[in-house]
């Protein structure tokens, strides 16, 4: 279910290093071959959430952790940037999704004092492509249309085979016979329910399967001083080595060795917390190689795409008492621009982001930032007029091409093999655990249910489950 929906529903309406992590400065972090496995450590691949939580979890117990990050900072795929020191803004995940008592999150947030403020997919304002607002009418018409679209996707979920997402609406609500309007409202919708919040394309998104997650209730919780601040939390007192990038792992004996660009460390065990589509590259090679189920389940599963391009300008042009600004394309350019956040109500900012996901959302990473910024002012401008001033500043995002991600997050991809997500989360030889949002069945794509991923592995660790 949509998570905008979701609310609607529930409340009436949508890899390593030392320096700031606490650790020992060095970035080496051999260990010779005689070292008794008493005093070999835990070895998590990874300081994303996932990779926190479970070298948290374990060093809390008692047992000595080595975190290995590739990158130079914390965080993974969540990513606030300081480039601009009165707006911290995140790159990467930006929400506590769904902040009731039953979410980790809130709490974790709380213990760590995070300042958070909410947004609300009620606080909008939707635009047609010539710009003007939707008047009553033609809100009613899109309102028509999300029940129609909701109710095509319930009942082919009561089917058996599966197809498309994309394949299954448009039967469902007999697009081919919509006037134009309707069929751009409805590629819209598709755009924004679906391919945002799940991230891959509605061409490849199973109909079946693609929202088989689950919510927490609670509003939308933003962090005004950024994700980090609960990274940066978790890794207090850790052993994070950073710029640590692992190309392979030898599990054939009874310590694990891990390889990466700076040498070899053992350990008594490994997690694998790295996004799927690192897996899905095979930029880490495993000894033995991973069985063919686990094989199945990486490349079974999609790697979606959501890149953000915030703009910062001299002054706010639009309506700040909205949150969200939608924008419906010409059919022509389905999917392009379709959705703003302003920060202009929650932080005093006049800074814009703009959400491009799935198919459009990958090609823009093609261009330059000079071209993505001149797309987006073509549709900025084709809803408040050419007069509006230029941007100052932008920061644009490239979650596909960044190696250490190949991705925002994973989708339920058409012809996945039944139980994918459990399969890649299974522990091999009690030595290889492995977490990360796409290792949850019940939360994947969600940062809390990274965090649960991390916490579960480290408890088979703690706990020495096995397949």
């Amino acid at each position: 279910m949509k998570r905008r929906e979701f609310l609607a529903m529930a409340g009436g309406l949508a890899l390593a290093g030392c320096g700031g992590a606490g650790g020992d400065g060095q970035s080496g972090g051999q260990t010779g071959g005689g070292t008794p496995p008493a005093a070999l450590p835990v070895i998590v691949i990874g300081a994303g959430i996932a990779g926190l939580a479970t070298a948290r979890q374990l060093a809390d117990a008692g047992k000595k952790v080595v975190v290995l990050e590739a990158r130079n900072r914390l965080g993974g795929r969540i990513h606030t940037s300081s480039k601009w020191v009165d707006a911290p803004l995140d790159l990467g995940a930006t929400w506590i999704h769904g902040d009731g008592a039953a979410n980790p999150l809130t709490g974790l947030a709380q213990k760590a004092a995070a300042r958070t403020t909410t947004t609300s997919f009620a606080r909008d304002t939707a635009y047609d492509a010539d710009g003007h607002i939707l008047i009553s009418a033609e809100q009613a018409t899109m309102t028509r249309l999300r029940t129609e679209i909701r109710a095509a996707v319930t009942a082919y979920q009561e089917s058996t085979s599966d197809a498309p997402l994309r394949d299954a609406i448009y039967r469902g609500v007999d697009y081919a016979n919509k006037v134009p309007f309707e069929q751009r409202l409805t590629d819209h919708l598709i755009n924004t329910t679906y391919e945002h919040e799940y991230s891959g394309p509605a061409t490849e998104l199973s109909a079946l399967n693609f929202d088989s997650d689950s919510r927490f209730t609670g509003d939308e919780r933003l962090f005004l001083d950024g994700y980090g601040v609960l990274t940066s939390y978790l890794a207090k007192g850790l052993d994070v080595r950073l710029e640590q990038v692992v190309s392979a792992i030898n599990y054939s004996n009874e310590t694990v060795t891990v390889t990466t660009g700076q040498g070899t460390i053992q350990g008594t065990a490994v997690l694998v917390t790295v996004p799927l589509g690192v897996l899905q590259s095979g930029a880490i090679q495993f000894s033995p190689a991973l069985p063919a189920d686990k094989l199945n389940a990486i490349n079974g599963l999609g790697m979606g795409t959501l890149n953000k391009c915030y703009l910062r300008f001299p002054v706010a042009f639009w309506d700040t008492s909205a949150d969200w600004i939608n924008y419906v394309p010409a059919a022509a350019n389905r999917g392009e621009w379709a959705e703003w956040l302003s920060l202009a109500r929650v932080t005093g900012k006049p800074v814009l982001l703009g959400f491009n996901a799935a198919d459009y959302g990958r090609s823009l990473e093609k261009l330059s930032d000079s071209e993505i910024v001149a797309r987006a002012m073509q549709t900025l401008r084709a809803i408040y007029g050419n007069a509006i001033p230029a941007p100052v500043d932008w920061q644009i995002t490239r979650w596909m091409s960044d190696p250490f991600a190949r991705g925002a997050y994973s989708f339920n991809k058409l012809g996945a093999p039944a139980g994918a997500r459990t399969t890649l989360a299974a522990p091999l030889s009690r030595r290889v655990y492995f977490a990360g949002e796409a290792t949850d069945a019940k939360y994947f794509q969600s940062v809390h249910g990274a965090y649960l991923s991390g916490l579960r592995a480290a408890n088979e660790v703690l706990n020495q489950k096995t397949t």
